[in-house]
């Protein structure tokens, strides 16, 4: 069996579809059931439903082959696997954002809240400026609205939340979308399976 973690929900769905067409079906997904694995033992296949953050300590550790994860999720936690594709769906951006008035005073440390402390601190290091991270998991955006931080950084999607709070993007960090990604054993164990499941992939990623 060639196991194979998708992230739960919508991105989940979507990336499966994608499977799906390029040949790589197991039926039982589509079945209304709350089964977390699924197998088509026919193709060799068993995909199992786990938490977006968590596919690429999935995949690093051996419990999966392959998987899906977000760039963001590859850049902050930087798991030692290998990404093989760019799905090009879930785009989206990691971003600076704050107050649309913001200008940054140089002469103080800035303070930047998130929940991506690698992605901010790396981003930030890279321009030579001093910073204050505050780790935050939710409602980031109230963080330069309450005073807590000057800026934010975080994943933009369509930028909604931020101009409802009156905030809104300084700088874009990176783009980010959904990769394909291998244990490096399995890799080397299964590379012609997977080298032509990833071939077959290509070809329904849509420009």
């Amino acid at each position: 069996m060639l196991n194979i973690a998708l992230p739960k929900g919508r991105l989940g769905e979507k990336v499966y579809g994608m499977f799906e067409r390029a040949g790589f079906d197991c039926p039982a997904i589509r079945e209304e059931n709350r089964k977390l694995y699924f197998e088509n033992e026919a193709l060799g296949l068993r995909y199992f439903w786990v938490k977006p953050s968590d596919v690429a300590i999935y995949v690093e550790r051996g419990a999966a082959d392959i998987g899906v994860a977000g760039k963001d999720i590859l850049l902050e936690y930087a798991p030692d696997v290998y990404e093989l594709l760019d799905l090009n769906v879930g785009r989206c951006r990691m971003c600076v954002a704050g107050p649309k008035d913001f200008s940054d005073d140089l002469s103080k440390t800035l303070r930047v809240a998130t929940k991506f402390t690698s992605i901010a601190s790396d981003y930030y290091a890279s321009l030579g400026r001093d910073i204050d991270v505050i780790p935050l998991n939710g409602s980031i955006e109230l963080a330069p609205i309450l005073g807590l931080s000057d800026v934010i950084v975080d994943i933009v999607e369509t930028g909604t939340t931020l101009k409802e709070n009156n905030l809104a993007v300084l700088e874009t960090i990176v783009p980010i979308s959904a990769r394909l990604i291998a244990n490096k054993s399995s890799f080397v164990f299964y590379r012609p399976r997977i080298e032509e499941l990833t071939r077959r992939l290509s070809q329904e990623v849509k420009p």
